[in-house]
């Protein structure tokens, strides 16, 4: 009879917990920090000032973007726990104007967002003369790419910042600045030869994109800052899902306390096996009160 008598209660408290299981919502990505790697090359004089990164599908190889329009590329040392040791630069390239006229510092050499097609192509925004360029080898003249529309938001030092690339060669390009403080970001999209504005970021604080970048699960992770004057910079890193009509609300991965980090500006995303890696890069705007970083994070689901 005891038996019987514990059945009624035992079956509603194992339905209760299973049903609890079955709508407890998944457990949060969380990020694991890796490792900082400071950089620095003092013979070279146009070293430094990096805003864009692409890391290899494997992380051993990179290429990063000065906002001088130089491009260096190369091999990645890393430890047998996936740290980097080194960087070992295997060329550079002094980007040009589709005349083949190296760009100059400034309005028109200043170049921010880099994305890499699945065929190797090479994508760069800028944001003095808002444009989007493209190079099959980066020792070659720019190919023309038509403007993007014209909009208020891409104001001088403040236009297409950040850029990403989906595996079908369409490029996303957002600006530093959206006009106001509750104004959204609008997004640019170009594909087929043609631009478009099919959604926009919402804005709700004084975060700014200086970074994007499609990862391997098909994302889109965005990098912003904060300038807190002498207190130097913070950042934060988001992740959104990309549909037909937009973007998911976004997901917060990372923020960092200022100071934690210099200047990050870009950001690199890829599968070290063990999980999605995050690569980002601090631009030092050339001072020497600031450093060139390589700072990585590991994303578990």
């Amino acid at each position: 009879m005891s038996g019987h008598r514990h059945r009624p209660v035992a079956f509603p408290v194992l339905f209760l917990t299973c049903l609890l299981a079955a709508v407890s919502p998944a457990a949060a990505a969380s990020l694991e920090y890796v490792a900082t790697y400071v950089w620095s090359m003092p013979q070279d004089a146009n070293f430094g000032g990096f805003s864009g990164i692409e890391i290899s599908d494997d992380g051993t190889e990179f290429h990063v973007l000065s906002d001088r329009a130089h491009l260096y590329w190369g091999s990645i040392n890393r430890d047998p726990s996936g740290r980097i040791r080194g960087l070992n630069v295997a060329g550079r390239a002094h980007l040009k104007d589709s005349k083949g006229n190296p760009l100059p510092p400034g309005r028109l050499g200043d170049s921010e967002g880099l994305a890499i097609g699945a065929d190797g192509r090479i994508w760069v925004s800028f944001e003095g003369l808002d444009r989007l360029a493209a190079y099959d080898d980066p020792d070659q003249p720019a190919q023309r790419i038509p403007q993007p529309p014209v909009l208020k938001e891409l104001s001088l030092n403040a236009g297409m910042e950040a850029l990403a690339i989906e595996p079908d060669d369409t490029l996303l390009t957002l600006p530093e600045r959206s006009g106001g403080a509750r104004k959204p970001f609008p997004m640019l999209r170009y594909r087929d030869g043609k631009w478009d504005q099919p959604f926009s970021l919402p804005r709700n604080s004084d975060w700014l994109p200086v970074g994007a970048d499609i990862g391997p699960d098909g994302r889109l992770y965005l990098l912003e800052r904060d300038f807190h004057g002498i207190m130097g910079f913070s950042s934060r890193v988001r992740r959104f899902d990309l549909g037909p009509d937009g973007l998911s609300e976004g997901e917060e991965l990372l923020t960092t306390r200022p100071l934690q980090y210099d200047n990050l500006e870009g950001i690199s995303v890829w599968d070290d096996g063990l999980g999605l890696r995050l690569t980002m890069i601090s631009d030092d705007n050339f001072l020497f009160v600031q450093r060139t970083e390589l700072v990585e994070y590991r994303l578990f689901e």
